[in-house]
């Protein structure tokens, strides 16, 4: 049930976010701007596709796929990967893969009224965390 996670969510921190991109082979340009910013994600669903749209002052990405269905995707950081996202014990767990590696987002929700979310990056023996709350500004 993805209905959960429909709304728009503020980055407010990060733990190890660098170590994560340094560990993807991005440059110290690239994960240094990619520290200072704090997104936005949008999530939203229409018959049976999710769009999570995610917006900053330096990029914005939008990815569409319906769950459990492999898809195409081009990173924030120009990566091409295949994709696929699940739902799982109540998370969305994102998988990307390329050249023989392979990622994994996985966001859940918590808190009393659902309003923040915690996503979980991990590449090999790296793992960020980064922690959103829900928007006042509903979608």
């Amino acid at each position: 049930m993805v209905e959960p996670f429909i709304g728009t969510w503020d980055l407010k921190t990060s733990d190890k976010f660098d170590d994560y991109m340094k560990k993807l082979g991005l440059g110290l340009a690239t994960r240094t701007a990619g520290c200072i910013t704090k997104p936005t994600t949008i999530i939203s669903v229409k018959d049976g596709v999710v769009t999570l749209r995610t917006e900053s002052s330096i990029k914005s990405t939008e990815i569409s796929f319906k769950l459990d269905e492999k898809f195409d995707e081009v990173t924030a950081d120009g990566r091409n990967v295949k994709s696929i996202v699940t739902l799982e014990n109540g998370k969305l767990v994102h998988t990307q893969t390329w050249d023989d590696k392979e990622t994994t987002l996985v966001r859940e929700i918590s808190g009393d009224n659902g309003d923040n979310l915690t996503l979980t990056l991990t590449l090999e023996d790296v793992i960020c965390k980064r922690y959103y709350v829900r928007s006042a500004t509903k979608q």
